[in-house]
């Protein structure tokens, strides 16, 4: 028991301060874009080009370029085929949103998740139980949710867990671009989840399909198949955007 007492002494406090304060980025994190479209040439596409997901989408003759961050891989590589200099990485983790439609942004501005509506957060009190489905995806996403669930995140102070089972579950937390195999499986599991219901689509093959957007195997996302509520943009997103969707979604931010 000393023995126990006195490793747990020298291993000190580990859980992060966050929300309550900003953490620190990794050095080689890529956040949200930014795009100064003043600075673009009518003439070029070279962003649009280096894309692999179609994300980003000047036209010859237009003079504003836009980001699907809901396809964004965040690989930079438009960052680099810019010879203006009018694409750049920001270290800002927060992304998610409630609609689709909020991550086709103009390089800019980003409208950030809300809250529940007050009937479904009183319901919810405290409490959030989620069922995570991995819809086809290649584990990257499920790697970082499952982080949150140590003691660095310590996922449960806010009162969210992961069950096993939909029948427990307040909603669904969904990853990979829901395969034509596992279409009729997350159907299943949503219907099997007692209402009223939310599901939180985390990475952008879950959002858009990713980089197996419309393959004829795919699905391109999660809203395909069931409605989403809570969308949390990246590949894979970094555990702080996760947690940043899932807190604004309990209006604890």
């Amino acid at each position: 028991m000393i023995r126990v007492l006195r490793a747990r002494i020298q291993q000190g406090f580990r859980t992060v301060d966050f929300p309550k304060s900003e953490p620190e980025m990794p050095d080689r994190f890529v956040g949200r874009l930014t795009v100064d479209s003043d600075r673009c040439r009518s003439d070029c596409m070279d962003c649009a080009a280096a894309c692999p997901t179609d994300a980003i989408s000047p036209k010859v003759g237009e003079a504003k370029t836009k980001i699907d961050f809901g396809r964004c891989l965040f690989c930079s590589e438009c960052v680099r085929a810019c010879p203006e200099g009018a694409v750049t990485a920001t270290r800002d983790y927060r992304m998610a949103v409630r609609r689709r439609e909020d991550l086709l942004s103009d390089g800019k501005t980003l409208r950030l998740a809300e809250a529940l509506d007050a009937r479904l957060k009183k319901l919810l009190g405290r409490s959030l139980k989620l069922r995570q489905v991995s819809a086809g995806g290649c584990n990257a996403c499920e790697a970082d949710v499952n982080v949150l669930n140590t003691v660095v995140f310590d996922l449960g102070r806010f009162g969210i867990q992961f069950v096993a089972s939909p029948r427990h579950a307040d909603g669904l937390l969904i990853t990979g671009p829901v395969t034509k195999n596992m279409e009729r499986a997350l159907k299943k599991t949503f219907d099997a989840v007692p209402e009223p219901r939310i599901v939180i689509a985390v990475g952008a093959c879950a959002i858009s399909g990713g980089p197996y957007v419309s393959h004829p195997e795919a699905r391109n996302g999660a809203d395909s198949t069931v409605p989403v509520d809570l969308y949390i943009p990246g590949c894979p997103p970094h555990p702080y955007t996760i947690l940043d969707g899932l807190l604004r979604l309990l209006a604890l931010r």
